[in-house]
Protein backbone atom coordinates (compact mmCIF):
# COMPACT_ATOMS: atom_id res chain seq x y z
CA UNK A 1 0.00 0.00 0.00
CA UNK A 2 0.96 3.46 -1.41
CA UNK A 3 1.51 6.23 1.44
CA UNK A 4 -1.81 8.85 2.10
CA UNK A 5 -1.50 12.19 3.34
CA UNK A 6 -4.04 13.43 6.26
CA UNK A 7 -6.46 14.50 3.19
CA UNK A 8 -6.32 11.30 1.42
CA UNK A 9 -7.20 9.63 4.29
CA UNK A 10 -9.90 11.43 4.96
CA UNK A 11 -11.25 11.84 1.37
CA UNK A 12 -11.05 7.95 1.36
CA UNK A 13 -13.22 7.70 4.23
CA UNK A 14 -15.67 9.61 2.32
CA UNK A 15 -16.28 11.95 5.11
CA UNK A 16 -15.95 16.28 6.19
CA UNK A 17 -13.77 17.94 8.37
CA UNK A 18 -16.42 18.36 10.71
CA UNK A 19 -17.31 15.00 10.96
CA UNK A 20 -14.21 13.81 11.60
CA UNK A 21 -13.25 16.63 14.58
CA UNK A 22 -16.39 15.21 16.21
CA UNK A 23 -14.51 11.86 16.02
CA UNK A 24 -11.17 12.72 17.23
CA UNK A 25 -10.25 14.79 20.21
CA UNK A 26 -8.65 16.87 17.70
CA UNK A 27 -9.96 20.46 17.37
CA UNK A 28 -11.53 21.44 13.80
CA UNK A 29 -9.40 24.29 13.08
CA UNK A 30 -6.26 21.66 14.31
CA UNK A 31 -7.32 19.31 11.75
CA UNK A 32 -7.03 22.09 8.98
CA UNK A 33 -3.72 23.56 9.79
CA UNK A 34 -2.69 19.30 9.75
CA UNK A 35 -3.96 19.03 6.67
CA UNK A 36 -2.66 21.90 5.12
CA UNK A 37 1.03 20.48 6.80
CA UNK A 38 1.29 24.23 7.84
CA UNK A 39 2.48 22.60 11.21
CA UNK A 40 3.93 19.23 11.74
CA UNK A 41 1.78 17.01 13.80
CA UNK A 42 2.68 14.79 17.33
CA UNK A 43 3.80 11.99 17.76
CA UNK A 44 0.00 11.31 19.90
CA UNK A 45 -2.02 13.22 16.86
CA UNK A 46 -0.03 10.61 14.84
CA UNK A 47 -1.37 7.96 16.75
CA UNK A 48 -4.88 9.15 16.61
CA UNK A 49 -4.50 9.44 13.06
CA UNK A 50 -3.83 5.97 12.67
CA UNK A 51 -5.90 4.48 14.86
CA UNK A 52 -8.99 6.09 13.11
CA UNK A 53 -8.11 5.39 9.66
CA UNK A 54 -6.60 1.59 10.34
CA UNK A 55 -3.20 2.41 8.50
CA UNK A 56 0.31 1.85 10.09
CA UNK A 57 2.18 5.11 10.62
CA UNK A 58 4.81 4.42 8.23
CA UNK A 59 2.24 4.88 5.54
CA UNK A 60 0.84 8.69 7.30
CA UNK A 61 2.96 10.56 4.62
CA UNK A 62 3.66 14.12 6.05
CA UNK A 63 5.64 16.75 3.55
CA UNK A 64 6.12 19.16 6.54
CA UNK A 65 8.98 21.24 6.51
CA UNK A 66 9.62 24.01 8.65
CA UNK A 67 9.20 27.82 7.53
CA UNK A 68 8.72 26.13 3.44
CA UNK A 69 5.09 26.13 3.12
CA UNK A 70 2.31 28.55 2.53
CA UNK A 71 -1.09 27.91 1.65
CA UNK A 72 -1.97 27.93 -2.34
CA UNK A 73 -4.93 27.23 -4.43
CA UNK A 74 -6.09 24.34 -2.96
CA UNK A 75 -3.16 22.73 -2.03
CA UNK A 76 0.66 23.10 0.02
CA UNK A 77 3.55 23.69 -1.91
CA UNK A 78 6.92 25.25 -1.63
CA UNK A 79 7.11 29.77 -1.44
CA UNK A 80 9.98 31.81 -2.55
CA UNK A 81 11.58 33.87 0.24
CA UNK A 82 13.20 36.67 -1.78
CA UNK A 83 11.48 39.25 -4.27
CA UNK A 84 12.44 38.34 -7.82
CA UNK A 85 12.62 39.55 -11.36
CA UNK A 86 13.26 37.70 -14.31
CA UNK A 87 13.71 39.32 -16.86
CA UNK A 88 11.80 38.81 -20.79
CA UNK A 89 13.40 35.91 -22.30
CA UNK A 90 13.03 37.34 -25.45
CA UNK A 91 13.06 41.53 -26.96
CA UNK A 92 9.42 42.40 -28.14
CA UNK A 93 7.84 44.98 -29.67
CA UNK A 94 4.74 45.94 -28.55
CA UNK A 95 3.43 47.96 -32.17
CA UNK A 96 -0.19 48.02 -31.90
CA UNK A 97 -0.94 45.24 -29.60
CA UNK A 98 -2.84 46.07 -25.84
CA UNK A 99 -0.31 45.58 -23.09
CA UNK A 100 -1.74 43.13 -20.42
CA UNK A 101 -0.60 42.49 -16.54
CA UNK A 102 -1.85 39.00 -15.04
CA UNK A 103 -1.91 38.98 -11.13
CA UNK A 104 -1.91 35.89 -9.29
CA UNK A 105 -0.62 34.70 -13.12
CA UNK A 106 -0.15 30.82 -12.50
CA UNK A 107 1.24 29.66 -15.27
CA UNK A 108 -0.36 32.56 -17.57
CA UNK A 109 -3.23 30.96 -18.83
CA UNK A 110 -5.72 33.72 -18.23
CA UNK A 111 -3.50 36.12 -20.01
CA UNK A 112 -2.46 33.23 -22.84
CA UNK A 113 -5.98 33.04 -24.13
CA UNK A 114 -5.62 37.21 -24.75
CA UNK A 115 -2.41 36.78 -26.25
CA UNK A 116 -3.77 34.07 -29.01
CA UNK A 117 -6.24 36.91 -30.54
CA UNK A 118 -3.01 38.57 -31.60
CA UNK A 119 -4.54 41.43 -30.49
CA UNK A 120 -2.82 41.49 -26.64
CA UNK A 121 0.62 41.17 -25.17
CA UNK A 122 1.50 40.63 -21.57
CA UNK A 123 4.18 42.37 -19.90
CA UNK A 124 4.17 40.92 -16.77
CA UNK A 125 3.27 37.97 -14.50
CA UNK A 126 3.16 38.16 -10.86
CA UNK A 127 2.83 34.82 -8.61
CA UNK A 128 4.11 33.28 -4.87
CA UNK A 129 5.37 30.12 -6.59
CA UNK A 130 8.60 30.02 -8.97
CA UNK A 131 7.61 27.06 -11.03
CA UNK A 132 4.73 29.13 -11.86
CA UNK A 133 6.69 31.70 -12.60
CA UNK A 134 9.10 29.76 -14.68
CA UNK A 135 5.96 28.19 -16.87
CA UNK A 136 4.16 31.50 -17.30
CA UNK A 137 7.84 32.78 -18.68
CA UNK A 138 8.32 29.70 -21.19
CA UNK A 139 5.13 30.62 -22.96
CA UNK A 140 5.14 34.44 -22.37
CA UNK A 141 8.66 34.74 -23.15
CA UNK A 142 8.01 39.00 -23.64
CA UNK A 143 6.79 39.96 -20.11
CA UNK A 144 8.59 40.11 -17.19
CA UNK A 145 7.81 37.86 -14.43
CA UNK A 146 8.04 38.94 -10.67
CA UNK A 147 7.95 36.19 -7.85
CA UNK A 148 6.72 37.66 -4.95
CA UNK A 149 3.84 38.21 -2.42
CA UNK A 150 1.78 40.37 -3.30
CA UNK A 151 0.62 41.29 -0.04
CA UNK A 152 4.07 42.87 1.00
CA UNK A 153 5.33 44.86 -2.10
CA UNK A 154 3.20 48.21 -3.45
CA UNK A 155 2.33 48.12 -7.02
CA UNK A 156 5.32 50.53 -7.97
CA UNK A 157 7.81 47.86 -7.47
CA UNK A 158 6.73 46.49 -11.26
CA UNK A 159 5.71 50.14 -12.26
CA UNK A 160 9.15 50.97 -12.07
CA UNK A 161 10.38 47.69 -14.54
CA UNK A 162 7.72 48.24 -17.00
CA UNK A 163 8.22 50.11 -20.55
CA UNK A 164 4.33 49.83 -21.17
CA UNK A 165 1.94 50.47 -18.71
CA UNK A 166 -0.96 47.90 -18.68
CA UNK A 167 -4.08 49.16 -19.95
CA UNK A 168 -6.02 46.01 -19.47
CA UNK A 169 -5.30 44.12 -15.75
CA UNK A 170 -6.56 40.50 -15.89
CA UNK A 171 -6.08 37.99 -12.74
CA UNK A 172 -8.00 35.57 -10.16
CA UNK A 173 -7.29 35.83 -6.69
CA UNK A 174 -6.90 32.71 -4.64
CA UNK A 175 -10.45 33.12 -2.57
CA UNK A 176 -8.63 32.49 1.03
CA UNK A 177 -10.01 35.59 2.58
CA UNK A 178 -13.16 36.57 1.31
CA UNK A 179 -15.12 35.67 4.72
CA UNK A 180 -13.14 39.08 6.74
CA UNK A 181 -13.73 41.05 3.57
CA UNK A 182 -13.59 45.17 3.51
CA UNK A 183 -12.78 48.08 1.85
CA UNK A 184 -8.93 48.20 0.73
CA UNK A 185 -8.38 51.53 2.13
CA UNK A 186 -9.40 50.97 5.41
CA UNK A 187 -6.19 47.83 5.74
CA UNK A 188 -2.74 49.04 6.47
CA UNK A 189 -0.28 46.72 4.04
CA UNK A 190 0.56 44.48 7.49
CA UNK A 191 -3.03 44.28 8.30
CA UNK A 192 -3.71 40.63 8.89
CA UNK A 193 -7.21 40.91 8.09
CA UNK A 194 -6.61 41.89 4.52
CA UNK A 195 -7.07 39.29 1.71
CA UNK A 196 -5.83 38.96 -1.76
CA UNK A 197 -8.77 40.78 -3.38
CA UNK A 198 -8.01 44.10 -1.72
CA UNK A 199 -4.69 43.64 -3.38
CA UNK A 200 -6.03 42.84 -6.79
CA UNK A 201 -8.40 46.56 -6.08
CA UNK A 202 -5.26 48.20 -4.84
CA UNK A 203 -3.42 47.52 -8.52
CA UNK A 204 -6.22 48.56 -10.37
CA UNK A 205 -6.35 51.34 -8.16
CA UNK A 206 -3.06 51.80 -8.93
CA UNK A 207 -2.12 51.15 -12.36
CA UNK A 208 -6.06 52.44 -13.59
CA UNK A 209 -6.29 50.42 -17.20
CA UNK A 210 -8.87 50.61 -19.04
CA UNK A 211 -10.44 47.28 -18.54
CA UNK A 212 -9.97 44.66 -15.82
CA UNK A 213 -10.75 41.12 -15.97
CA UNK A 214 -11.42 38.86 -12.93
CA UNK A 215 -12.28 35.55 -12.18
CA UNK A 216 -12.83 33.49 -9.67
CA UNK A 217 -15.21 30.49 -8.30
CA UNK A 218 -19.22 30.17 -8.98
CA UNK A 219 -19.57 30.23 -5.05
CA UNK A 220 -18.80 33.61 -4.90
CA UNK A 221 -22.53 34.13 -6.13
CA UNK A 222 -23.57 32.65 -3.03
CA UNK A 223 -21.06 33.06 -0.13
CA UNK A 224 -22.39 34.52 2.72
CA UNK A 225 -25.42 34.61 0.80
CA UNK A 226 -24.53 37.24 -2.00
CA UNK A 227 -23.33 39.89 0.44
CA UNK A 228 -19.68 38.96 -0.41
CA UNK A 229 -20.16 39.53 -4.03
CA UNK A 230 -21.66 42.74 -3.59
CA UNK A 231 -19.04 44.11 -2.00
CA UNK A 232 -16.48 43.03 -4.15
CA UNK A 233 -18.87 44.84 -7.02
CA UNK A 234 -18.73 47.86 -5.13
CA UNK A 235 -15.11 48.11 -4.12
CA UNK A 236 -14.79 47.82 -7.78
CA UNK A 237 -17.38 50.83 -8.60
CA UNK A 238 -15.97 52.81 -6.22
CA UNK A 239 -12.80 52.77 -8.31
CA UNK A 240 -14.44 53.91 -10.89
CA UNK A 241 -15.19 51.22 -12.88
CA UNK A 242 -18.58 50.35 -14.56
CA UNK A 243 -18.84 46.95 -13.36
CA UNK A 244 -20.41 43.39 -15.43
CA UNK A 245 -20.35 39.99 -14.03
CA UNK A 246 -21.40 36.43 -15.36
CA UNK A 247 -21.05 32.50 -14.92
CA UNK A 248 -19.76 31.14 -18.12
CA UNK A 249 -18.30 27.42 -18.82
CA UNK A 250 -15.95 26.70 -20.23
CA UNK A 251 -17.36 23.53 -22.22
CA UNK A 252 -20.25 26.25 -23.77
CA UNK A 253 -16.91 27.88 -25.77
CA UNK A 254 -15.63 24.76 -27.42
CA UNK A 255 -13.29 23.60 -24.38
CA UNK A 256 -13.61 19.18 -23.31
CA UNK A 257 -14.43 20.32 -19.83
CA UNK A 258 -17.47 21.47 -18.29
CA UNK A 259 -15.68 23.96 -15.21
CA UNK A 260 -17.37 26.95 -14.66
CA UNK A 261 -15.96 30.11 -13.37
CA UNK A 262 -17.62 33.48 -12.13
CA UNK A 263 -16.33 36.59 -14.41
CA UNK A 264 -15.97 40.21 -13.56
CA UNK A 265 -15.35 42.66 -16.05
CA UNK A 266 -15.01 46.32 -15.57
CA UNK A 267 -14.45 49.02 -17.92
CA UNK A 268 -13.11 52.87 -16.68
CA UNK A 269 -15.03 54.70 -19.29
CA UNK A 270 -18.36 53.75 -18.28
CA UNK A 271 -18.97 50.58 -20.98
CA UNK A 272 -21.11 48.16 -20.02
CA UNK A 273 -19.38 44.98 -20.93
CA UNK A 274 -21.45 42.25 -23.14
CA UNK A 275 -20.54 39.17 -22.23
CA UNK A 276 -20.17 36.50 -25.60
CA UNK A 277 -22.50 34.36 -26.39
CA UNK A 278 -21.74 30.73 -26.39
CA UNK A 279 -20.82 29.07 -29.28
CA UNK A 280 -21.22 24.88 -28.10
CA UNK A 281 -23.83 23.41 -26.32
CA UNK A 282 -24.12 20.05 -23.89
CA UNK A 283 -27.46 19.26 -22.77
CA UNK A 284 -27.89 17.41 -19.06
CA UNK A 285 -25.41 19.57 -16.38
CA UNK A 286 -26.22 20.86 -13.90
CA UNK A 287 -24.84 24.86 -12.93
CA UNK A 288 -23.01 25.31 -9.52
CA UNK A 289 -24.78 28.85 -9.82
CA UNK A 290 -28.54 26.80 -10.17
CA UNK A 291 -29.70 26.43 -13.66
CA UNK A 292 -31.96 29.08 -13.12
CA UNK A 293 -29.57 31.60 -12.22
CA UNK A 294 -30.06 34.64 -14.67
CA UNK A 295 -26.37 35.14 -14.29
CA UNK A 296 -25.47 32.50 -16.40
CA UNK A 297 -24.59 32.69 -19.83
CA UNK A 298 -26.17 29.62 -21.47
CA UNK A 299 -26.28 28.35 -24.93
CA UNK A 300 -28.86 28.06 -27.34
CA UNK A 301 -28.63 24.85 -29.56
CA UNK A 302 -31.39 26.00 -32.00
CA UNK A 303 -29.60 29.09 -33.05
CA UNK A 304 -26.13 27.66 -34.58
CA UNK A 305 -24.70 26.41 -31.43
CA UNK A 306 -22.01 23.41 -32.42
CA UNK A 307 -21.93 20.59 -30.24
CA UNK A 308 -19.70 20.23 -27.39
CA UNK A 309 -15.88 19.13 -27.66
CA UNK A 310 -15.69 15.92 -26.40
CA UNK A 311 -12.59 13.94 -23.96
CA UNK A 312 -11.96 11.53 -27.26
CA UNK A 313 -12.05 14.83 -29.33
CA UNK A 314 -9.24 15.91 -27.26
CA UNK A 315 -6.92 13.03 -27.08
CA UNK A 316 -7.79 10.28 -28.75
CA UNK A 317 -4.97 10.82 -31.47
CA UNK A 318 -2.74 10.44 -28.61
CA UNK A 319 0.03 7.48 -28.61
CA UNK A 320 -1.76 4.66 -26.03
CA UNK A 321 -0.08 3.94 -23.36
CA UNK A 322 0.25 1.70 -19.73
CA UNK A 323 0.54 2.31 -16.20
CA UNK A 324 3.92 4.12 -15.90
CA UNK A 325 4.86 4.37 -19.38
CA UNK A 326 5.44 7.36 -21.45
CA UNK A 327 5.23 8.51 -24.86
CA UNK A 328 7.22 11.52 -26.76
CA UNK A 329 5.85 10.73 -30.19
CA UNK A 330 2.41 10.83 -32.31
CA UNK A 331 1.25 7.92 -34.48
CA UNK A 332 -2.04 9.03 -35.91
CA UNK A 333 -2.64 12.21 -38.22
CA UNK A 334 -5.35 15.04 -36.09
CA UNK A 335 -8.70 13.47 -36.19
CA UNK A 336 -10.47 17.08 -36.21
CA UNK A 337 -10.25 20.53 -36.18
CA UNK A 338 -9.61 20.56 -32.36
CA UNK A 339 -6.38 18.25 -32.51
CA UNK A 340 -5.45 20.22 -35.24
CA UNK A 341 -5.54 23.36 -32.98
CA UNK A 342 -3.89 21.69 -30.50
CA UNK A 343 -0.62 20.40 -32.34
CA UNK A 344 -0.16 23.54 -34.47
CA UNK A 345 3.61 24.48 -34.59
CA UNK A 346 4.46 21.95 -31.81
CA UNK A 347 7.91 20.13 -32.33
CA UNK A 348 6.80 17.13 -30.38
CA UNK A 349 4.67 15.26 -27.77
CA UNK A 350 5.80 16.06 -24.03
CA UNK A 351 4.58 15.26 -20.99
CA UNK A 352 2.51 12.64 -22.05
CA UNK A 353 3.35 9.98 -19.45
CA UNK A 354 1.40 7.73 -17.09
CA UNK A 355 1.36 7.46 -13.25
CA UNK A 356 2.82 3.94 -12.27
CA UNK A 357 -0.21 2.23 -10.28
CA UNK A 358 0.11 -0.39 -7.57
CA UNK A 359 -1.40 -4.04 -8.95
CA UNK A 360 -4.78 -2.83 -6.31
CA UNK A 361 -5.23 0.51 -8.17
CA UNK A 362 -4.68 -1.42 -11.25
CA UNK A 363 -7.75 -3.99 -10.27
CA UNK A 364 -9.87 -1.06 -9.64
CA UNK A 365 -9.34 0.48 -12.42
CA UNK A 366 -9.77 -2.43 -14.65
CA UNK A 367 -13.59 -2.83 -13.27
CA UNK A 368 -14.02 0.80 -13.15
CA UNK A 369 -16.89 2.61 -14.56
CA UNK A 370 -18.26 5.73 -15.22
CA UNK A 371 -19.06 6.05 -11.40
CA UNK A 372 -17.87 4.52 -8.44
CA UNK A 373 -20.65 1.71 -8.30
CA UNK A 374 -18.56 -0.34 -10.37
CA UNK A 375 -16.00 -0.98 -8.06
CA UNK A 376 -17.53 -0.13 -4.75
CA UNK A 377 -16.77 -3.40 -3.62
CA UNK A 378 -12.88 -3.11 -4.17
CA UNK A 379 -12.99 0.19 -2.05
CA UNK A 380 -14.22 1.37 1.37
CA UNK A 381 -14.98 5.02 0.76
CA UNK A 382 -15.00 7.57 -1.84
CA UNK A 383 -16.98 10.57 -3.34
CA UNK A 384 -19.40 9.35 -6.18
CA UNK A 385 -17.42 10.50 -8.89
CA UNK A 386 -13.92 8.73 -7.30
CA UNK A 387 -12.01 5.98 -9.67
CA UNK A 388 -15.03 6.45 -12.27
CA UNK A 389 -13.78 6.98 -16.24
CA UNK A 390 -14.05 9.63 -18.17
CA UNK A 391 -17.02 9.72 -20.57
CA UNK A 392 -15.52 9.66 -23.97
CA UNK A 393 -18.66 11.23 -25.94
CA UNK A 394 -19.03 14.05 -23.43
CA UNK A 395 -16.69 16.77 -22.04
CA UNK A 396 -14.78 16.17 -19.37
CA UNK A 397 -15.99 16.83 -15.46
CA UNK A 398 -13.83 19.73 -14.19
CA UNK A 399 -10.34 18.91 -13.42
CA UNK A 400 -8.76 18.54 -10.37
CA UNK A 401 -5.16 19.37 -9.14
CA UNK A 402 -4.86 15.68 -8.37
CA UNK A 403 -6.45 13.79 -12.18
CA UNK A 404 -3.16 11.64 -12.38
CA UNK A 405 -4.59 9.26 -9.59
CA UNK A 406 -7.65 7.34 -9.64
CA UNK A 407 -8.96 8.47 -6.28
CA UNK A 408 -9.42 11.88 -7.60
CA UNK A 409 -12.52 13.59 -9.27
CA UNK A 410 -13.56 11.30 -12.67
CA UNK A 411 -9.81 11.27 -14.17
CA UNK A 412 -9.46 7.38 -15.16
CA UNK A 413 -8.76 7.11 -19.31
CA UNK A 414 -12.17 6.38 -21.13
CA UNK A 415 -10.69 3.16 -22.90
CA UNK A 416 -7.16 2.46 -21.25
CA UNK A 417 -6.62 1.49 -18.10
CA UNK A 418 -4.60 4.07 -16.31
CA UNK A 419 -5.48 7.60 -14.99
CA UNK A 420 -5.10 10.78 -17.66
CA UNK A 421 -1.50 12.02 -18.53
CA UNK A 422 -0.24 15.56 -17.78
CA UNK A 423 -0.78 15.91 -21.42
CA UNK A 424 -4.21 14.82 -21.92
CA UNK A 425 -5.33 16.94 -18.35
CA UNK A 426 -3.15 20.30 -20.56
CA UNK A 427 -5.46 19.19 -23.89
CA UNK A 428 -8.70 18.99 -21.58
CA UNK A 429 -7.71 22.64 -20.36
CA UNK A 430 -6.83 23.44 -23.88
CA UNK A 431 -3.67 24.21 -23.84
CA UNK A 432 -2.11 23.46 -27.13
CA UNK A 433 0.74 20.68 -27.43
CA UNK A 434 3.43 23.50 -27.60
CA UNK A 435 2.78 24.92 -24.55
CA UNK A 436 5.93 24.22 -21.84
CA UNK A 437 5.84 23.12 -18.41
CA UNK A 438 8.70 23.79 -15.75
CA UNK A 439 8.74 21.98 -12.24
CA UNK A 440 8.35 18.95 -10.79
CA UNK A 441 5.46 16.54 -12.17
CA UNK A 442 3.92 16.51 -9.02
CA UNK A 443 3.70 20.40 -9.23
CA UNK A 444 3.07 20.29 -13.20
CA UNK A 445 -0.14 18.82 -12.51
CA UNK A 446 -1.11 21.29 -10.04
CA UNK A 447 -0.14 23.79 -12.64
CA UNK A 448 -3.06 22.06 -15.15
CA UNK A 449 -5.12 21.51 -12.58
CA UNK A 450 -5.61 25.05 -11.22
CA UNK A 451 -5.26 27.22 -14.78
CA UNK A 452 -7.85 29.28 -16.66
CA UNK A 453 -8.66 27.59 -19.57
CA UNK A 454 -6.70 30.25 -22.02
CA UNK A 455 -9.62 28.85 -24.82
CA UNK A 456 -12.64 30.65 -22.48
CA UNK A 457 -10.55 33.52 -21.69
CA UNK A 458 -9.45 33.94 -25.80
CA UNK A 459 -13.27 34.30 -26.21
CA UNK A 460 -13.85 37.07 -23.36
CA UNK A 461 -10.75 38.98 -25.18
CA UNK A 462 -12.39 38.31 -28.60
CA UNK A 463 -15.19 40.41 -27.46
CA UNK A 464 -13.54 42.65 -25.00
CA UNK A 465 -11.30 43.85 -28.04
CA UNK A 466 -14.44 45.30 -30.16
CA UNK A 467 -14.49 48.03 -28.12
CA UNK A 468 -11.24 49.16 -29.37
Amino acid sequence: MNSQTLRELRYNKNITLTDLASNLPIQKKRLRVLERELEEPTEDELLIFSKFYNVDLQLIKINWKKDSKVIGEGYVTAQSKEFQVFEPIDNFEIENRVPVLDLFCGIGGLSYGFEQTDNFITVAGLDLLEDRIRTFQLNHPHAYGFLFDIRKFSPSIIDSHLKHKPKIIVGGAPCQGFSSIRPFRTLSVDDQRNNLFHHFAEYVDYFAPEWFVFENVVGLLTHKKGKTLQILLKEFSSLGYKVSFKVLNSAYYGTPQLRERLIIVGNRNGIEFNFPKATHYFDDFNSMAGNRNVHIVKPDKLNGCKPGVTVFDAINDLSPIESGDSSKKYINEPQNKYQEYLRKDSVGLNNHDATKHTEKIMEIIRQSGYNIESVKHLVTSGFSSCYSRLEPGRPSVTLTVNFVNPSSNKCIHPTQNRALSPREGARIQGFPDKFKFYGSRTQIVKQIGNAVPPILSNVIAKELFNYY
